[in-house]
């Protein structure tokens, strides 16, 4: 992504970025993502291609900055009651839309315009948002925790593998199974 794309703009800018990112999820629903074009894009949103080029710089770079948003978690993590079941919960449910046609695609969109690495970043901190979130409300119940690294490092980390590079072994269980890995292996014994 581009550092221009990475601010999130006021005004007249938020407004661009808005019609933009709009347009382009309007223009893959409607005839996908192979065949989008930054003239296309433009037109519907309401700007000229030079716009989105002075912005974005390049389409791969805009639907990157897309994806990113996309990828944005829009609610927090539930709340079961106990660090093993919010886990298992979040991972499955973590597996299920990033391993979902459109979370793949977003995924390998998100890559793709990534020259520097942030937008990686940027995505890989929305998971540690939710992992952060759901330890701390554990050590606020008294419950011992993992650290974040931890869980990113043991659950986070297989999924994506799984999900960009062996597609065809996915499945709830294996999300929990790598809880389960945390638990037995990472947690201090009682």
């Amino acid at each position: 992504m581009s550092p221009r794309a990475a601010a999130r703009p006021g005004g007249r800018s938020a407004r661009v970025q808005q019609s933009v990112h709009t347009a382009v999820r309007e223009l893959q629903a409607e005839h996908g993502r192979d065949d989008l074009t930054v003239p296309q894009i433009a037109a519907r949103a309401g700007v000229t291609p030079s716009t989105v080029y002075r912005r974005w710089g390049s389409l791969s770079e805009l639907l990157s900055d897309v994806a990113v948003e996309r990828l944005r978690p829009e609610t927090q993590p539930a709340d079961h009651g106990n660090l093993r079941e919010d886990l298992e919960h979040w991972a499955a449910d973590f597996l299920e839309e990033m391993s979902s046609p459109p979370g793949r695609s977003y995924i390998r969109d998100a890559l793709a315009g990534d020259a520097d690495g942030s937008n990686a970043g940027q995505c890989s901190g929305y998971a540690v948002e939710q992992v952060t979130t759901i330890l701390h409300r554990a050590a606020e119940r008294g419950e011992d925790v993992p650290d974040t690294d931890t869980v990113m490092d043991h659950i986070v980390a297989p999924l994506m593998y799984r999900i960009l590079f062996r597609p065809g072994l996915l499945d709830p269980r294996y999300a929990r199974d790598l809880v389960t890995t945390v638990f037995y292996r990472l947690m201090p014994l009682p």
